[in-house]
């Protein structure tokens, strides 16, 4: 393992639970410190915390709710403290735009409320978020943004959240392009059917819904958090230096 100020440290937003947790876990494994961030789940975030603690890496946790961005002045200013604290470092190598929340409703009924709250986490966040942090990202760093299958295929009940995910993959493009003059890569990473808590769990825990969604993978099933973490940690490792402003989808070739 690294010495701290040799370590390159990654910043996953929502990285207490579900994606973000594995995230956290499979960079923290090849060598990467990790600062993740949590909402309500102090205790989910201190037990990853741990686990990467106990397999001989550092890590560190922090509240932060995406969707309101007045907190993230506070928040980029702490994490410049455990930077300095906890890793030795002045800068972020890496960036994950990871938090998230569902909402599955039908576009005729969609409230402005739904509407709003889905914006504010996963574009308006993710928008402003990165915006306040790029003072504190390294020159020749990365950013990837965690998108959604749905931002390409269709099922009823998501328009809201495709929509916003779309958004997110736009973003992307214009970040690499701008970001291009620091040698900062901005890729968007879009997961299909994984079997997760997210939504419910309902992926994961519907055993009829899991077979039907299998049925139109290439590969034969839905993701596992693995899936999904071994290709953020692809993303990000120098061997994918040179890719920048791309979506890839891990979706074991859904809705081909």
């Amino acid at each position: 393992m690294s010495t701290s100020k040799n370590m390159p440290v990654a910043l996953i937003t929502g990285g207490s639970r579900g994606l973000g947790r594995n995230m956290a876990l499979k960079l923290a494994a090849r060598g990467t410190g990790i600062i993740l961030t949590y909402r309500t789940g102090a205790d989910e975030a201190a037990a990853v915390v741990k686990q990467i603690e106990a397999a001989g890496g550092k890590a560190v946790a922090l509240p932060l709710d995406v969707g309101d961005t007045r907190g993230f002045g506070a928040f980029v200013e702490a994490v410049r403290t455990e930077l300095g604290r906890h890793f030795g470092r002045e800068r972020l190598d890496f960036l994950v735009n990871n938090a998230g929340m569902g909402i599955q409703v039908s576009f005729a009924e969609t409230t402005e409320a739904q509407f709003d709250a889905l914006m504010n986490v996963h574009l308006k966040g993710t928008f402003f978020l990165t915006q306040r942090l790029l003072p504190v990202l390294a020159d020749g760093g990365r950013i990837l943004n965690i998108s959604s299958g749905l931002a390409r295929f269709t099922f009823p009940g998501h328009a809201a959240y495709a929509t916003m995910k779309a958004g997110v993959e736009a973003l992307t493009r214009y970040l690499a392009k701008e970001l291009g003059a620091r040698r900062i890569s901005v890729n968007v990473l879009a997961p299909g059917a994984t079997a997760t808590d997210f939504g419910g769990g309902v992926v994961r825990d519907n055993p009829e819904l899991n077979k039907t969604l299998a049925a139109q993978v290439a590969l034969g099933r839905v993701g596992q958090p693995d899936d999904i973490g071994d290709a953020v940690a692809m993303l990000l490792s120098p061997e994918s230096a040179w890719v920048t402003g791309q979506r890839i989808e891990a979706s074991g070739g859904m809705m081909l």
